[in-house]
Protein backbone atom coordinates (compact mmCIF):
# COMPACT_ATOMS: atom_id res chain seq x y z
CA UNK A 1 0.00 0.00 0.00
CA UNK A 2 1.17 3.20 -1.00
CA UNK A 3 2.53 6.31 1.92
CA UNK A 4 0.70 8.96 0.72
CA UNK A 5 -2.56 9.86 -1.40
CA UNK A 6 -3.70 12.09 -4.08
CA UNK A 7 -6.13 15.36 -4.02
CA UNK A 8 -7.18 18.01 -6.59
CA UNK A 9 -6.45 21.37 -5.26
CA UNK A 10 -8.17 24.42 -6.70
CA UNK A 11 -6.65 28.29 -6.45
CA UNK A 12 -9.69 30.09 -5.14
CA UNK A 13 -9.08 33.45 -6.61
CA UNK A 14 -7.95 31.86 -10.37
CA UNK A 15 -10.34 28.37 -10.95
CA UNK A 16 -8.25 28.03 -13.75
CA UNK A 17 -5.36 26.81 -11.69
CA UNK A 18 -5.25 23.50 -10.45
CA UNK A 19 -2.68 21.29 -8.54
CA UNK A 20 -2.09 17.78 -7.38
CA UNK A 21 -1.03 17.45 -4.37
CA UNK A 22 0.29 14.29 -1.99
CA UNK A 23 -0.65 13.92 1.69
CA UNK A 24 0.08 11.36 3.88
CA UNK A 25 -2.54 8.14 3.54
CA UNK A 26 -4.28 7.93 7.26
CA UNK A 27 -4.57 5.14 8.90
CA UNK A 28 -6.42 3.67 11.64
CA UNK A 29 -4.13 4.71 14.27
CA UNK A 30 -4.50 8.52 13.17
CA UNK A 31 -8.29 8.40 13.84
CA UNK A 32 -9.61 10.25 17.44
CA UNK A 33 -12.21 8.22 19.25
CA UNK A 34 -15.62 8.81 17.35
CA UNK A 35 -13.75 9.47 13.89
CA UNK A 36 -14.48 7.29 10.72
CA UNK A 37 -12.08 7.30 7.64
CA UNK A 38 -13.69 6.80 4.67
CA UNK A 39 -11.53 5.03 1.70
CA UNK A 40 -13.18 7.64 -1.62
CA UNK A 41 -14.32 4.75 -4.46
CA UNK A 42 -15.33 7.32 -7.58
CA UNK A 43 -17.54 10.40 -7.70
CA UNK A 44 -19.19 12.43 -10.20
CA UNK A 45 -18.18 15.81 -12.12
CA UNK A 46 -20.54 18.20 -14.07
CA UNK A 47 -20.96 21.83 -14.75
CA UNK A 48 -23.00 21.65 -11.35
CA UNK A 49 -19.18 21.35 -9.79
CA UNK A 50 -18.05 24.08 -11.39
CA UNK A 51 -21.24 26.24 -9.55
CA UNK A 52 -19.43 25.09 -6.72
CA UNK A 53 -16.35 26.19 -7.09
CA UNK A 54 -17.51 29.72 -8.99
CA UNK A 55 -19.64 30.73 -5.42
CA UNK A 56 -17.28 28.58 -3.07
CA UNK A 57 -16.71 32.08 -1.07
CA UNK A 58 -20.40 33.22 -1.50
CA UNK A 59 -22.19 30.21 -0.48
CA UNK A 60 -19.25 28.59 1.77
CA UNK A 61 -18.50 25.60 -0.42
CA UNK A 62 -14.64 26.12 0.21
CA UNK A 63 -15.60 25.43 3.88
CA UNK A 64 -16.55 21.67 4.00
CA UNK A 65 -13.29 20.08 3.11
CA UNK A 66 -10.57 23.14 3.63
CA UNK A 67 -6.82 23.33 2.00
CA UNK A 68 -3.93 25.21 3.01
CA UNK A 69 -3.75 29.30 1.87
CA UNK A 70 -5.60 30.09 -1.12
CA UNK A 71 -6.58 26.49 -2.17
CA UNK A 72 -9.80 24.45 -2.11
CA UNK A 73 -11.10 21.06 -2.99
CA UNK A 74 -14.29 21.41 -5.00
CA UNK A 75 -16.71 19.06 -3.64
CA UNK A 76 -18.02 16.77 -5.81
CA UNK A 77 -21.05 13.78 -4.97
CA UNK A 78 -19.89 10.21 -5.02
CA UNK A 79 -18.98 6.94 -3.00
CA UNK A 80 -16.69 5.67 -0.25
CA UNK A 81 -16.54 2.72 1.79
CA UNK A 82 -15.47 2.90 5.75
CA UNK A 83 -11.89 1.52 5.81
CA UNK A 84 -11.50 2.18 9.26
CA UNK A 85 -13.62 2.98 12.32
CA UNK A 86 -13.31 4.46 15.94
CA UNK A 87 -17.03 4.97 16.55
CA UNK A 88 -18.87 1.60 17.26
CA UNK A 89 -22.29 2.36 15.41
CA UNK A 90 -19.87 2.49 12.11
CA UNK A 91 -18.89 -0.97 11.23
CA UNK A 92 -15.58 -1.41 8.98
CA UNK A 93 -17.16 -2.15 5.31
CA UNK A 94 -19.83 0.10 5.42
CA UNK A 95 -19.98 1.63 1.70
CA UNK A 96 -21.93 5.27 1.54
CA UNK A 97 -23.19 8.11 -0.65
CA UNK A 98 -22.36 11.50 0.03
CA UNK A 99 -20.56 15.07 -0.46
CA UNK A 100 -16.66 14.17 -1.03
CA UNK A 101 -13.55 16.05 -1.73
CA UNK A 102 -11.73 15.11 -5.32
CA UNK A 103 -9.52 13.12 -2.97
CA UNK A 104 -8.44 9.21 -1.76
CA UNK A 105 -9.45 9.74 1.62
CA UNK A 106 -11.82 11.58 4.02
CA UNK A 107 -11.71 11.44 7.92
CA UNK A 108 -15.30 12.42 8.73
CA UNK A 109 -16.92 12.80 12.70
CA UNK A 110 -20.62 10.69 12.63
CA UNK A 111 -23.32 12.33 14.59
CA UNK A 112 -27.06 12.26 14.47
CA UNK A 113 -26.54 8.26 13.06
CA UNK A 114 -29.98 6.28 11.83
CA UNK A 115 -30.32 2.86 10.17
CA UNK A 116 -30.10 4.97 6.85
CA UNK A 117 -27.50 7.98 7.15
CA UNK A 118 -25.18 9.79 9.51
CA UNK A 119 -24.14 13.85 9.39
CA UNK A 120 -20.30 14.43 9.56
CA UNK A 121 -20.91 17.23 13.33
CA UNK A 122 -17.00 18.17 12.45
CA UNK A 123 -17.09 21.42 13.78
CA UNK A 124 -15.57 23.03 10.42
CA UNK A 125 -18.87 21.78 8.76
CA UNK A 126 -21.45 23.03 11.80
CA UNK A 127 -22.36 26.01 9.85
CA UNK A 128 -22.74 24.12 6.39
CA UNK A 129 -26.18 23.18 5.16
CA UNK A 130 -27.31 19.98 6.88
CA UNK A 131 -28.03 18.48 3.39
CA UNK A 132 -24.44 18.76 2.16
CA UNK A 133 -23.71 16.82 5.45
CA UNK A 134 -25.64 14.02 5.58
CA UNK A 135 -24.20 10.49 4.42
CA UNK A 136 -26.22 7.65 3.05
CA UNK A 137 -26.09 3.83 3.83
CA UNK A 138 -26.52 2.29 0.56
CA UNK A 139 -27.34 -0.99 2.29
CA UNK A 140 -30.48 0.56 3.78
CA UNK A 141 -31.19 2.77 0.68
CA UNK A 142 -34.11 1.19 -1.40
CA UNK A 143 -33.46 2.94 -4.32
CA UNK A 144 -29.96 1.80 -4.39
CA UNK A 145 -28.33 -0.69 -7.28
CA UNK A 146 -24.75 -1.31 -7.60
CA UNK A 147 -24.99 -1.39 -11.44
CA UNK A 148 -26.63 2.45 -11.37
CA UNK A 149 -23.78 4.19 -8.38
CA UNK A 150 -22.69 6.51 -12.25
CA UNK A 151 -26.39 7.40 -12.88
CA UNK A 152 -27.08 8.34 -8.93
CA UNK A 153 -23.53 9.99 -8.46
CA UNK A 154 -24.09 12.39 -11.65
CA UNK A 155 -28.30 12.85 -11.37
CA UNK A 156 -28.99 12.17 -8.04
CA UNK A 157 -27.64 15.75 -6.53
CA UNK A 158 -28.77 17.44 -9.65
CA UNK A 159 -32.24 16.43 -10.33
CA UNK A 160 -32.93 17.39 -6.43
CA UNK A 161 -32.11 21.06 -7.58
CA UNK A 162 -34.38 20.25 -10.74
CA UNK A 163 -37.34 19.18 -8.08
CA UNK A 164 -36.86 21.53 -6.12
CA UNK A 165 -37.34 24.25 -8.78
CA UNK A 166 -40.22 22.03 -9.93
CA UNK A 167 -42.01 22.23 -6.67
CA UNK A 168 -41.22 26.28 -6.11
CA UNK A 169 -42.22 26.97 -9.81
CA UNK A 170 -45.70 25.05 -8.96
CA UNK A 171 -46.32 26.56 -5.68
CA UNK A 172 -46.48 29.83 -6.38
CA UNK A 173 -48.33 28.98 -9.82
CA UNK A 174 -45.66 29.86 -11.92
CA UNK A 175 -45.70 33.10 -11.32
CA UNK A 176 -48.76 33.80 -13.46
CA UNK A 177 -46.43 32.86 -16.54
CA UNK A 178 -47.00 30.69 -19.38
CA UNK A 179 -43.70 30.29 -20.67
CA UNK A 180 -40.91 29.08 -18.43
CA UNK A 181 -37.51 30.05 -20.24
CA UNK A 182 -34.66 27.64 -19.12
CA UNK A 183 -31.09 28.96 -19.76
CA UNK A 184 -27.67 26.37 -20.64
CA UNK A 185 -30.93 24.15 -21.77
CA UNK A 186 -28.30 21.27 -21.96
CA UNK A 187 -26.77 21.13 -18.60
CA UNK A 188 -28.44 18.31 -16.44
CA UNK A 189 -30.12 19.97 -13.98
CA UNK A 190 -31.85 22.47 -16.68
CA UNK A 191 -32.83 18.85 -18.56
CA UNK A 192 -34.46 17.91 -15.41
CA UNK A 193 -36.41 20.45 -14.93
CA UNK A 194 -37.61 20.40 -18.34
CA UNK A 195 -38.49 16.66 -17.93
CA UNK A 196 -40.15 16.93 -14.62
CA UNK A 197 -42.19 20.56 -16.00
CA UNK A 198 -43.41 18.26 -19.27
CA UNK A 199 -43.82 15.21 -17.15
CA UNK A 200 -46.47 16.61 -14.66
CA UNK A 201 -47.62 18.91 -17.24
CA UNK A 202 -51.01 17.09 -17.56
CA UNK A 203 -51.71 16.93 -13.91
CA UNK A 204 -51.54 20.28 -13.55
CA UNK A 205 -53.89 21.40 -15.81
CA UNK A 206 -51.74 22.11 -19.23
CA UNK A 207 -49.07 24.22 -17.08
CA UNK A 208 -46.99 25.66 -17.83
CA UNK A 209 -48.12 25.94 -21.54
CA UNK A 210 -44.54 26.47 -23.04
CA UNK A 211 -41.12 25.23 -22.13
CA UNK A 212 -38.36 26.99 -24.21
CA UNK A 213 -34.90 25.90 -24.42
CA UNK A 214 -32.36 28.73 -24.79
CA UNK A 215 -28.88 27.08 -25.33
CA UNK A 216 -25.66 27.12 -27.63
CA UNK A 217 -25.84 26.77 -31.09
CA UNK A 218 -23.39 23.27 -31.02
CA UNK A 219 -25.88 21.50 -28.51
CA UNK A 220 -29.09 22.87 -30.16
CA UNK A 221 -29.74 19.81 -32.20
CA UNK A 222 -29.35 17.47 -28.82
CA UNK A 223 -31.82 19.45 -26.96
CA UNK A 224 -34.53 19.35 -28.99
CA UNK A 225 -33.86 15.99 -30.14
CA UNK A 226 -34.81 14.38 -26.15
CA UNK A 227 -38.18 16.41 -26.93
CA UNK A 228 -38.36 17.65 -23.10
CA UNK A 229 -38.63 20.87 -24.52
CA UNK A 230 -41.48 22.94 -26.31
CA UNK A 231 -39.20 24.88 -28.60
CA UNK A 232 -35.39 25.50 -28.62
CA UNK A 233 -33.91 28.96 -29.32
CA UNK A 234 -30.10 29.43 -29.92
CA UNK A 235 -28.49 32.49 -27.69
CA UNK A 236 -27.50 34.50 -31.18
CA UNK A 237 -31.69 34.01 -32.40
CA UNK A 238 -33.40 35.75 -28.78
CA UNK A 239 -35.56 37.60 -31.29
CA UNK A 240 -37.29 34.28 -31.93
CA UNK A 241 -38.41 34.37 -28.32
CA UNK A 242 -41.95 35.34 -27.42
CA UNK A 243 -41.70 38.94 -25.85
CA UNK A 244 -45.68 39.07 -25.66
CA UNK A 245 -46.61 36.53 -22.85
CA UNK A 246 -46.17 36.36 -19.01
CA UNK A 247 -42.22 34.50 -18.83
CA UNK A 248 -40.74 32.61 -15.88
CA UNK A 249 -36.45 32.69 -16.62
CA UNK A 250 -34.37 30.19 -14.67
CA UNK A 251 -30.69 30.86 -15.48
CA UNK A 252 -28.28 28.08 -14.75
CA UNK A 253 -25.90 29.89 -17.22
CA UNK A 254 -24.62 32.62 -15.51
CA UNK A 255 -24.25 34.26 -18.56
CA UNK A 256 -24.75 38.01 -17.57
CA UNK A 257 -24.51 39.26 -21.41
CA UNK A 258 -27.68 36.45 -21.78
CA UNK A 259 -29.64 37.47 -18.90
CA UNK A 260 -29.73 40.76 -19.64
CA UNK A 261 -30.60 39.99 -23.45
CA UNK A 262 -33.64 38.21 -22.14
CA UNK A 263 -34.72 40.91 -19.70
CA UNK A 264 -34.17 43.63 -22.10
CA UNK A 265 -36.47 41.47 -24.52
CA UNK A 266 -39.62 40.48 -21.92
CA UNK A 267 -39.16 43.75 -19.96
CA UNK A 268 -42.13 43.61 -18.05
CA UNK A 269 -43.41 40.35 -18.99
CA UNK A 270 -40.82 38.80 -17.02
CA UNK A 271 -42.53 37.90 -13.72
CA UNK A 272 -39.94 36.19 -12.54
CA UNK A 273 -36.08 35.44 -12.72
CA UNK A 274 -34.21 33.00 -10.99
CA UNK A 275 -30.23 32.49 -11.04
CA UNK A 276 -29.68 28.64 -10.33
CA UNK A 277 -25.71 27.73 -11.84
CA UNK A 278 -23.25 29.35 -13.25
CA UNK A 279 -22.13 27.00 -16.04
CA UNK A 280 -20.53 30.04 -18.05
CA UNK A 281 -18.83 31.18 -15.22
CA UNK A 282 -16.72 33.55 -16.62
CA UNK A 283 -19.35 35.58 -18.19
CA UNK A 284 -21.20 36.95 -14.66
CA UNK A 285 -21.85 40.46 -14.97
CA UNK A 286 -24.02 42.80 -12.82
CA UNK A 287 -27.56 41.37 -12.35
CA UNK A 288 -29.00 45.11 -11.65
CA UNK A 289 -31.05 47.64 -13.19
CA UNK A 290 -32.89 45.01 -15.41
CA UNK A 291 -36.09 45.37 -16.76
CA UNK A 292 -38.57 43.34 -15.74
CA UNK A 293 -38.81 41.09 -12.23
CA UNK A 294 -35.29 41.37 -10.30
CA UNK A 295 -32.80 38.20 -10.28
CA UNK A 296 -32.88 36.44 -7.23
CA UNK A 297 -30.64 33.79 -6.40
CA UNK A 298 -32.31 30.10 -5.99
CA UNK A 299 -30.39 28.22 -3.02
CA UNK A 300 -31.48 24.54 -3.38
CA UNK A 301 -30.90 23.81 0.12
CA UNK A 302 -32.49 26.20 1.84
CA UNK A 303 -35.70 25.78 -0.06
CA UNK A 304 -35.45 22.14 0.96
CA UNK A 305 -35.27 22.96 4.80
CA UNK A 306 -38.45 25.45 4.36
CA UNK A 307 -40.35 22.66 2.26
CA UNK A 308 -39.08 20.10 4.83
CA UNK A 309 -40.73 22.00 7.90
CA UNK A 310 -43.82 22.95 5.40
CA UNK A 311 -44.78 19.23 4.68
CA UNK A 312 -42.13 16.81 6.09
CA UNK A 313 -39.10 15.49 4.94
CA UNK A 314 -40.78 12.07 4.40
CA UNK A 315 -43.27 13.45 1.88
CA UNK A 316 -40.64 15.66 -0.09
CA UNK A 317 -38.96 12.57 -0.53
CA UNK A 318 -41.44 10.54 -1.57
CA UNK A 319 -42.59 13.23 -4.41
CA UNK A 320 -38.74 13.17 -5.51
CA UNK A 321 -38.69 9.59 -5.57
CA UNK A 322 -41.62 9.15 -7.95
CA UNK A 323 -39.93 12.03 -10.16
CA UNK A 324 -36.43 10.12 -10.04
CA UNK A 325 -36.77 6.94 -11.51
CA UNK A 326 -38.59 7.82 -14.87
CA UNK A 327 -36.26 10.51 -15.01
CA UNK A 328 -33.54 8.30 -14.48
CA UNK A 329 -34.66 5.83 -16.69
CA UNK A 330 -34.67 8.84 -19.32
CA UNK A 331 -31.04 10.08 -18.99
CA UNK A 332 -30.16 6.63 -18.99
CA UNK A 333 -31.21 5.99 -22.37
CA UNK A 334 -29.00 8.77 -23.88
CA UNK A 335 -26.27 9.44 -21.80
CA UNK A 336 -22.93 8.27 -22.32
CA UNK A 337 -20.49 7.46 -18.85
CA UNK A 338 -17.13 8.45 -19.57
CA UNK A 339 -14.41 7.09 -16.63
CA UNK A 340 -11.47 9.07 -15.66
CA UNK A 341 -8.48 7.14 -13.80
CA UNK A 342 -5.60 8.43 -11.61
CA UNK A 343 -4.75 12.57 -11.03
CA UNK A 344 -3.31 13.56 -14.00
CA UNK A 345 -6.58 12.18 -15.93
CA UNK A 346 -8.81 13.95 -12.99
CA UNK A 347 -7.10 16.98 -13.71
CA UNK A 348 -7.70 17.25 -16.87
CA UNK A 349 -11.28 15.94 -16.72
CA UNK A 350 -11.34 19.13 -14.56
CA UNK A 351 -10.03 21.59 -16.94
CA UNK A 352 -12.21 20.22 -19.62
CA UNK A 353 -15.33 20.64 -17.55
CA UNK A 354 -14.49 24.19 -16.72
CA UNK A 355 -13.67 25.14 -20.62
CA UNK A 356 -17.05 23.94 -21.90
CA UNK A 357 -15.31 20.74 -23.61
CA UNK A 358 -17.44 18.17 -22.25
CA UNK A 359 -20.17 16.99 -24.17
CA UNK A 360 -23.75 17.22 -22.65
CA UNK A 361 -24.41 13.68 -23.40
CA UNK A 362 -21.53 12.65 -21.49
CA UNK A 363 -21.73 11.62 -17.75
CA UNK A 364 -18.00 12.18 -16.27
CA UNK A 365 -17.01 9.54 -13.48
CA UNK A 366 -13.19 9.93 -12.09
CA UNK A 367 -11.40 7.74 -9.61
CA UNK A 368 -8.29 9.38 -8.03
CA UNK A 369 -6.85 5.76 -7.96
CA UNK A 370 -5.74 4.41 -11.18
CA UNK A 371 -3.08 4.35 -14.06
Amino acid sequence: MTTTCTRLLVNKGNIHECTLQEVPRLQEQDLQDGEVLLDIDHFAFTANNITYATLGDRFGYWDFFPAEAFWGQVPVWGFADVSASRHPAIKEGARVYGYLPMAEQLRVQPGDITASSFTDIASHRSHLALAYNQYQFTAADPAYRPELEALQMLLRPLLLTSFLLDDFLNENDYFGARQIILTSASSKTALGLAFMLNHQRSSRGGKPLQIVALTSAANAGFVTGLGYYDQTITYDQLDELNADTPSVLIDFAGNGAVLAAVHQRLQEKLKYSALVGAAHWDQRQSEKNLPGARPEVFFAPGYWAQRSKDIGTVQLMGRFATLWSPLAASVGSWMEIRTVEGGEAMKQAYLDTLNGLIRPETGMIMKTQGK
